[in-house]
């Protein structure tokens, strides 16, 4: 039985904050309860949709998911599965992941996810490190990759696969298991039992598995649910559903993946980020929420206005990009009690353009998205604005593995584009004398496999750095160990320049550079679309580039040189001198996964990079 008590938190003094508000703790039950306590309360309800082979999208109601989580998890038994056994899964966003964390919870066992772009020596490390019972793969792929790894890491294990219809295989093997065998397994859990390990992404060093338990998912589901209940709730009458994309082997998916359950919000699945490919499945979906990474809102904007500039409507698109962005800021000020709303010629303005350009960003995302949830990095201020007068509220949150997800979010109603909002409730942040992001709370992890605690005093320190208005609303500047100190001693965080230039449509990537040079440089790689369609209407005679401000290690037209010069002079003026980019070098290619310049959940990989691209590096520095 699922129960939580509720527990009225005090806000603490300097240096740390708190949410000034009431929390629910898991006092005992675990996850495994949800699907039960789901199919009991309300057994009709839809709470998944899957999608079959013609596209469509079959509902499966609460009764349903029940039954299907206690076939499998039969099977995971009768296949020799016990309490405590680690499964690892290697899979895409699909259906059959969902099914299987809530089985093998049910079965009493801890499932292990591996990125699904994940490397054999990548995955024969987990597989060494964690000692798993089983291995599921998704498909061919997938099988080869832990094929190797298994054998390498000399841990045999039986290995299933999802498209060889392994949950069905397992419902069958399973039926001969009594119920009373689940009721006992789910009546040992608690919510200190152990849920998951989830690997580190590992920018720096080899990935740790971080211990989150029962307990951590169920207190962040619930306060989540709690405070951001606009998110969850109906639009135009239809229940509130989301399409989950995100990698379920990043915390934040699976945490999104975990609140839907509890609140019975309908989910759907889809395999891949990359907008084209998701975007067949947002419109069949209709999600009224969707919750991502920066990288799909960056990428939905160019692309707008990539479209725009191909119908020579490049104008009209930036107008109403500005009108987006001051009509938001008006509205949000005026919400907060801090201004007047948006004057009547500018709600004018928001109307005009709402026919020409918004609808057009609301149907890219499905046409139903009310509301979505940002987290993984930061989001650049003035294109989280676009999206609020494009009629999309963007919620900004920040959080680690090692806090099961968001530790801080901005509220509905309240938000500070720039900021991460402030905690959660049952959660705290504090800054350290040196400025490190300090983190505790019920959702705060036990520890990394292998003993190292991860926390001092209940406190663990993020490796992020930031500040905290008098509103206790935090601010990340950047990475503790990424900051860039020049050869004249100027201290510069490469974070917040590099999300500003990023923001730029001709801009794919970008990674800072700086440490111990006498000024601060950029590599950039381009979105080939984005110049096509840029060049296509570029002036004939673009503004002579000084070869010290841009250089290029492959051909580049001199309009897109001047136009990424421009570029850097606007977000310089964000900075001091000493901090600002005097140097800006195209590379070759881009900074990609497949690559090993990019995490799974799209963070750089700053050494890799640096190694790559290290005659380029050079070349910024050349006088």
């Amino acid at each position: 039985m699922l129960t939580y008590r509720l527990v009225s938190l005090l806000a603490s003094t300097y240096p740390g904050r708190s949410s000034k508000a009431d929390w629910l703790s898991p006092t005992q039950g675990s996850l495994a309860d949800l699907p039960v306590r789901n199919a009991a309360a309300d057994p009709t309800a839809v709470v998944l949709s899957r999608r079959t082979p013609d596209g469509s999208w079959r509902p499966v109601t609460a009764a349903g998911f029940a039954a299907e989580v206690a076939a499998t998890a039969k099977g995971l038994v009768s296949a020799g599965i016990r309490p405590g056994d680690r499964i690892l899964l290697m899979s895409r966003t699909r259906y059959e992941w969902t099914l299987l964390d809530f089985a093998a919870w049910t079965a009493g066992a801890v499932l292990v996810p591996v990125y699904p772009s994940s490397s054999a020596e990548q995955a024969e490390w987990i597989i060494r490190d964690c000692g798993p019972a089983m291995a599921v793969a998704e498909d061919a792929t997938a099988a080869e990759v832990l094929t190797i790894a298994i054998a390498r890491s000399r841990h045999p294990v039986p290995l299933w696969r999802l498209d060889h219809e392994a949950t069905a295989e397992l419902a069958n093997r399973g039926a001969t298991v009594p119920d009373a065998e689940l009721d006992s397994r789910r009546a040992e859990l608690s919510p200190d039992s152990l849920a998951t390990l989830i690997y580190t992404s590992g920018t720096t060093g080899r990935p740790k598995g971080c211990r989150l338990t029962h307990g951590n998912f169920l207190d962040e589901a619930a306060n989540c649910h709690a405070l951001l209940q606009p998110v969850f709730e109906a639009v135009s009458d239809e229940p509130p559903s989301t399409l989950l994309f995100l990698p379920l082997a990043h915390v934040l998916g699976r945490m999104i993946q975990v609140t839907c359950v509890y609140a019975r919000i309908r989910i759907g699945h889809s395999p891949s980020l990359a907008p084209d490919e998701l975007r067949p499945d947002l419109a069949s979906f209709g999600a009224s929420f969707l919750v991502a990474v920066p990288y799909l809102f960056e990428k939905i904007h160019h692309l707008g206005r990539v479209e725009a500039q191909g119908r020579k409507a490049a104008g009209v698109y930036d107008r109403a990009v500005d009108v987006a962005v001051r009509y938001a800021r008006a509205e949000l000020a005026a919400q907060a009690g801090q201004g007047p709303r948006a004057p009547l010629a500018l709600r004018t303005a928001h109307a005009f353009y709402d026919a020409l350009v918004y609808r057009k960003v609301r149907q890219a995302m499905g046409g139903r998205v009310r509301h979505a949830i940002s987290g993984g990095s930061s989001l650049n201020p003035d294109l989280l604005l676009f999206y609020a007068g494009a009629g999309v509220q963007i919620y900004e949150g920040y959080g680690l593995t090692e806090t099961t997800g968001p530790s801080t979010v901005n509220p509905p109603l309240r938000q500070r584009p720039g900021t991460v909002g402030p905690p959660v409730p049952g959660s705290a942040v504090r800054i350290a004398p040196d400025g490190e992001v300090l983190l505790s709370g019920g959702q705060l992890f036990r520890g990394y496999l292998g003993g190292e605690p991860g926390a001092t005093d209940g406190w663990f320190a993020t490796g992020d750095l930031g500040r905290l208005d008098g509103d206790g609303y935090l601010t990340i500047t950047g990475r503790k160990k990424e900051i860039l100190v020049t050869s004249g001693g100027k201290n510069v965080s490469p974070a917040p320049l590099e999300d500003r230039l990023r923001a730029h449509p001709l801009v794919s990537q970008c990674l800072l550079v700086g440490n111990g040079r006498p000024y601060v440089g950029a590599l950039v790689t381009l979105d080939r679309e984005a110049v096509a369609q840029f060049l296509a209407h570029a002036p004939a005679d673009p503004p002579a580039v000084d070869p010290r401000a841009a250089g290029s290690a492959v051909p580049v037209e001199p309009a897109v040189l001047a136009e990424l010069v421009a570029a850097v002079e606007q977000v310089n003026a964000s900075v001091s001198r000493a901090e600002s980019i005097r140097r800006v070098r195209v590379v070759a290619g881009d900074f990609t996964e497949d690559r090993g310049l990019l995490t799974p959940s799209l963070k750089l990989r700053r050494q890799a990079v640096l190694q790559a691209y290290r005659k380029d590096v050079e070349a910024l520095y050349r006088s």
